[in-house]
């Protein structure tokens, strides 16, 4: 085994394996967690991975090789009738087709015939897993999974939820398995009341499921209002199919989740997979992916089970959005204006359904604060489509001899000797000389982006031609190209040089004011930033004239925004510049919006609204007056949605905020309603 195994491989296996252990039993046995599930889920995918490379590394003390966590001493143990087992996850659509590619080869093996089983699709939800014995229909034991063996006899507990029949409708022997859970609401209910006699408030519905569980007084149990979904009969059960299971269960008295699809085929159950990624927040129960059986009992039976769970189903997790990853190098990034922010260079990972290999580490005190080390693993964390930020350092996992992480005195793509300073009173290191061929190309790219003056066409590749062939200097230079300028570059032929220049030519038409001030890569100054001062301004002069004061008091904008911008505004390159590039453009003054009903507004947009792109939304909003939030709180003043809205609608709902919908969004930004 040593000399097939790599020596590294083999550490970082035992310290997995270490840790995922640790986890596992602060989260199963004393229902406290320190690393999300999220980030848990991905460790033990690696460790599982590793295992597929190297079955010999296998041993039995491996998290993979163990249902849950050993019984409560406090706690009658019970032995289980039928053993618990614990599904194998799949975190990708190509893991589930390997499922499904594996369940019919063996099927296909085993009778000798080709065969297409069906899948049923049941919502996986984040509670506690509950094994409920009847003996003449009598509810005579309710227990944990315990380790798979053995468990916990919590029946003085589970016996105090409304929806656990007490005797079911008919008189038989059986041990049905489901999951225990508490709402969301619940949840909110019990933390105000603990914020309000100074308790620190419960981390999540799962955990405080489990633990009203696993505690002695049944009288809490009561008051926390519990509730359950049954889906298994693992004893007592005389139907054909999975979907027959199902209902037999809601026959007998349990209550079963009517969220649940019979599927003719694995595209089928990914469809009902997309479909819940969507829908998943609009539940009160927490959910975090769906399990897939195959439907018919004689296949499953067929199929069997591994040491762990069954072969005949999996649970294929929705993309997560902490993930985690190691460090293999830290990486300074120059921007366009001089800033240098520190970027994390991982070994690839699937998080939010990509694959990502670099993340932000924001500053130095961000590093210092979590210390980031190369070769540390982390836990990753993105938000929508925001570049990957990391939030944690897995520090049981870190390698030996790792050093903590310095910033350099120099920086490539910084002018001069490539020095870099922090700036007192920032977070932020900047080059010290802000003149180079990098930051140079650096802020032309940001000139004919898309969020600024937009030319189409016009990308990094194509100004570095133009650059190196010194066919311009600077942005102005831009506007004065013609045809026969470029058509003699490589890979530009004629048709290609006519679409350049009619793109420059049409972008220098009727310039918005807010993106000519993004595109002139002024610190500190994006989108939003831009459009308060043109909505406070109105016209280029106006802003070139005010005071340093006059841009601070401006709503959003604070002193070191007000300093940047003014400082601009009085460099004298920078307003040569300037000269060069209006006598080229017509910019067009910001209008008044104070005759419409969203003027001065905070809005926030969610879900799709026919007929119109969000960046369409977006700007008919800022032409209107509103400004546009990410988010919904209560300085917002008005939520525009679309279909399939998802949780910002919930949000604007428990908070009171109004929401309107599309045609409404039109006729306040049209001044009419």
């Amino acid at each position: 085994m040593g000399n097939t195994i790599p020596e590294n491989v083999r550490i970082r296996y035992e310290k997995l394996k270490k840790t995922v252990a640790h986890h596992r039993y602060l989260y199963h046995v004393e229902n406290t967690q320190t690393l999300s599930d999220e980030a848990l889920d991905s460790l033990k995918h690696e460790l599982a991975e590793i295992e597929r490379a190297y079955p010999s590394l296998i041993t039995p003390d491996s998290p993979t090789q163990r249902v849950a966590g050993a019984p409560l001493e406090q706690f009658q143990k019970v032995t289980h009738v039928v053993p618990q087992w614990s599904l194998n996850d799949a975190f990708t659509k190509e893991e589930l087709r390997e499922f499904h590619d594996r369940v019919t080869r063996v099927l296909s093996d085993e009778l000798g015939r080709a065969v297409s089983p069906t899948y049923t699709c049941e919502l996986k939800i984040d509670g506690l897993h509950i094994v409920l014995t009847y003996t003449e229909g009598l509810l005579t034991t309710a227990a944990t999974r315990g380790d798979g063996k053995v468990g916990e006899d919590v029946t003085h507990n589970i016996r105090t939820i409304e929806s656990v029949p007490l005797r079911l409708q008919e008189p038989v022997d059986c041990v049905a398995e489901g999951e225990v859970w508490l709402s969301k609401e619940q949840l909110e209910v019990i933390n105000a009341a603990r914020t309000k006699n100074g308790e620190a408030p419960y981390a999540n519905p799962r955990n405080l499921a489990a633990g009203t569980v696993r505690q002695l007084d049944p009288k809490v149990a009561a008051e926390r209002k519990l509730d359950t979904f049954m889906y298994d009969l693992s004893r007592g059960n005389t139907t054909d199919t999975q979907v027959d299971e199902l209902e037999r269960l809601k026959t007998l008295g349990f209550k079963v989740s009517g969220h649940w699809r019979h599927c003719n085929d694995i595209e089928e159950v990914l469809a009902f997979w997309e479909e819940w990624h969507e829908r998943k927040d609009h539940e009160d129960y927490q959910i975090d992916g769906v399990v897939v059986k195959v439907n018919e009992r004689t296949y499953q039976e067929t199929l069997g089970y591994t040491g762990k769970g069954p072969r005949f189903a999996i649970a294929l997790k929705f993309p997560a959005e902490q993930a985690t990853t190691v460090v293999e190098d830290i990486q300074l990034q120059v921007g366009r204006t001089g800033v240098v922010t520190p970027v994390a260079h991982l070994r690839p990972t699937l998080i939010a359904g990509s694959t990502v290999s670099r993340a932000t580490l924001h500053n130095e005190d961000q590093i210092n604060r979590l210390d980031v080390r190369i070769g540390d693993t982390v836990v990753l964390q993105k938000a929508g489509d925001i570049i990957p930020e990391v939030v944690e350092v897995v520090t049981e996992l870190r390698p030996k001899n790792t050093r903590r992480y310095h910033f350099p005195k120099t920086v490539d793509g910084c002018g001069g000797d490539g020095a870099i300073e922090r700036v007192p009173g920032e977070a932020a290191y900047r080059c010290v000389v802000r003149e180079s061929d990098f930051l140079h190309r650096q802020r032309l790219y940001h000139f004919v982006s898309k969020g600024a003056l937009n030319i189409d066409g016009v990308g990094p590749r194509i100004i570095d031609l133009l650059l190196d062939h010194q066919l311009i200097q600077d942005a102005a230079d831009l506007f004065t190209l013609e045809v026969g300028d470029l058509v003699d570059l490589p890979g530009v032929q004629e048709k290609a040089a006519l679409n350049i220049v009619n793109a420059i030519q049409h972008a220098k038409e009727h310039v918005p004011l807010y993106r000519l001030l993004v595109g002139l890569s002024i610190e500190h100054v994006g989108e939003e930033t831009a459009l308060l001062l043109a909505q406070r301004f109105g016209t280029l002069d106006a802003l070139r004239r005010a005071d340093r004061g006059t841009i601070a008091a401006i709503h959003g904008i604070g002193e070191a925004v007000a300093t940047a911008v003014y400082e601009w505004f009085h460099d004298q390159k920078q307003q040569r510049t300037l000269d060069a590039i209006l006598a080229h453009i017509t910019v067009e003054e910001a209008a008044s919006h104070t005759e419409t009903p969203l003027a001065g507004k905070t809005i926030v947009l969610t879900g799709s609204l026919d007929g119109m792109t969000r960046d369409e939304a977006k700007a008919c909003a800022r032409q209107a007056g509103a400004q546009i939030a990410s988010s919904v709180s209560k300085k917002t003043d008005f939520v525009v949605a679309g279909a399939d809205p998802g949780s910002k609608a919930d949000k604007a709902a428990e908070l009171g905020v109004p929401v309107i919908d599309k045609e409404a969004f039109l006729r306040m930004a049209s001044g009419s309603g």
